[in-house]
């Protein structure tokens, strides 16, 4: 039942995915972390970006399926659905260490723009 475990002989190759003390492993090139940092910054604000959108679309197609005669509610569902969108895209620029006051944030704007023509037009 109880076997030794077989212990390497001092001349057999150590194998790859284990630490070896004599062989440290290389520093990371810093080019190498900057552009992983990038790439990670980018991933991470398109979630954000993705999720927002679907967010404010969301609140769109909701403030359609609100009674006609509740025009308050309607709006009130637009303008949260802008600020999110506009939110959204100013934690983006900042992902992307740009500063957030930016023309892009006029975009934000878009889903409230739609909703009103689309509901109230």
């Amino acid at each position: 039942m109880n076997q030794p475990t077989p212990t390497p002989s001092p001349s057999a190759p150590r194998r790859k995915h284990l630490m070896d003390p004599n062989a440290p492993r290389k520093a990371p090139d810093p080019k190498d972390l900057e552009r992983l940092a990038r790439v990670q910054r980018r991933v991470v604000s398109v979630l954000a970006i993705t999720t927002v959108l679907h967010l404010s679309a969301g609140l769109v197609i909701a403030a359609r399926h609100v009674g006609e005669d509740r025009l308050d509610a309607q709006l009130t569902l637009l303008t949260i659905a802008t600020v999110f969108m506009v939110g959204g895209i100013a934690a983006t620029l900042v992902i992307n260490h740009r500063k957030w006051l930016s023309p892009w944030l006029l975009l934000g704007l878009l889903p409230g723009v739609v909703g009103l023509w689309w509901i109230v037009l």
